[in-house]
């Protein structure tokens, strides 16, 4: 029988080094050392600011802080509501203040793989001026009482399906990387039930349909390992002080932990220079750094099952790149998606979904015309370039925007 004492010590840990920055940071900036010459008292003190700052925001849930926009030179305020909550996610809209209603509605599949929705903040910002903005806000498993009840891939799928039925048929889905495989299967659902009700358009960004179709490191682990070991190495019972108290989760500190090590020397060099930079007087609370980390390090707990049948299904058995996905008994045919027009993006230096792993969704839709496909490979694009950043900006959103247009 699994007990507390893993994730409790892993609690105790990030504690720990939260108090050691704090620490660090408060005896360093002594005003005695003020009278110094000495580079030390300032590097410690810098040091320990970003040891605080970082270990702290790891169980912070960010705030997705939209609280105005500017369109057609006009400000207009943005209020959050929630239009559906389940126990594991809600259906979130961004709602424009006095602005007249735009006819096109688009629902962001966020994704479930360790950071919070608010990792979209700035894709979420960037359509507000042109579309209703609508996203799923997946709530972390440790605040879930067992109670609820268990959640895995067939379980986000029907979720899935149930927000793009709720949404409407005159939707455009956007869907990032962990769910795109399973948007594509609540919407083969829909379009096998019924057909009228499917979305306009979907824009896939980056997603595993067929990991093996470009193996990247994250695909090579997935292999590498078995499910026994996976379960003994990573899942752990949330520990005490949680509501979800007892559930068994994949943590996301050891998600945030694998992706940063797949960019470890990127990563180091980019703390080293913080640290320097609030030494020599030019760094800010919110600048480059901060914001990027502020959000990068906030992770949330995945529930087991979730992580173990992810694993299994889509990249070890396969099943949607096979087409052979099944939810409670039920073959998925993505054949029957017949009407809504698909885009994929992908970046071509994407090291977590590689380019070819989404596009190969293209064909898997057999039930689609041709003149309702297109891909398209942002040049040097990383996966968090084709939905975040300038390149999102400048490149990519006016083709998202040209496609749902003409959808």
């Amino acid at each position: 029988m699994r007990s507390h004492y893993s994730y409790d010590t892993t609690e105790s840990t990030r504690l720990a080094f939260e108090w050691m920055g704090a620490s660090a940071k408060t005896f360093w900036s002594f005003p005695y050392f003020g009278f110094s010459s000495s580079f030390i008292p300032k590097t410690f003190s810098s040091w320990g600011k970003v040891v605080e700052r970082s270990f702290s925001r790891i169980v912070e849930k960010p705030d997705w802080n939209i609280h105005s926009i500017v369109s057609n030179h006009t400000e207009y305020l943005v209020t959050e509501s929630v239009l559906l909550d389940r126990s594991f996610c809600k259906l979130k809209h961004f709602r424009v203040i006095d602005r007249t209603r735009i006819p096109q509605k688009v629902l962001i599949i966020a994704p479930m793989s360790g950071h919070y929705p608010t990792l979209l903040r700035k894709t979420v910002r960037s359509l507000l001026p042109d579309c209703e903005v609508y996203i799923t806000e997946w709530k972390n498993a440790r605040d879930i009482p067992v109670s609820e009840g268990k959640f895995d891939i067939e379980d986000f799928t029907e979720y899935l399906r149930e927000f793009i039925l709720f949404m409407g048929p005159d939707t455009h889905i956007i869907s990032v990387c962990q769910p795109v495989p399973l948007t594509l299967a609540a919407t083969a659902m829909i379009a096998e039930d019924e057909p009228e009700k499917q979305p306009k358009s979907m824009i896939l960004f980056g997603g595993p349909v067929d990991p093996n179709a470009a193996p990247t490191e994250v695909t090579d682990f997935g292999n590498s390992v078995t499910m026994g070991q996976l379960e003994h190495l990573f899942i752990q019972n949330v520990g005490s002080g949680y509501n979800g108290v007892g559930r068994l989760v994949f943590p996301g500190i050891i998600q945030l932990s694998s992706f940063m090590s797949m960019n470890a020397h990127k990563h180091s060099l980019s703390f080293m220079n913080q640290i320097l930079n609030i030494a020599r007087g030019e760094a800010s609370d919110h600048d480059r750094h901060n914001d990027f980390y502020d959000e990068y390090l906030a992770v949330m707990d995945l529930t087991a099952e979730f992580y173990l049948s992810t694993v299994q299904r889509i990249f070890k058995s396969r099943e949607i790149a096979k087409n052979c996905f099944t939810v409670k008994g039920r073959r998925v045919d993505l054949g029957k998606i017949s009407k809504t027009a698909v885009k994929i993006v992908e970046g071509e230096n994407d090291d977590i979904s590689a380019p070819g792993q989404c596009s190969v969704a293209l064909k898997l839709l057999t039930g689609l015309p041709e003149d309702k496909k297109a891909s398209h490979v942002e040049p040097k694009a990383g996966h968090y370039g084709i939905f975040s950043g300038k390149v999102w900006l400048n490149n990519i959103r006016p083709l998202v925007l040209d496609f749902m247009r003409k959808n």
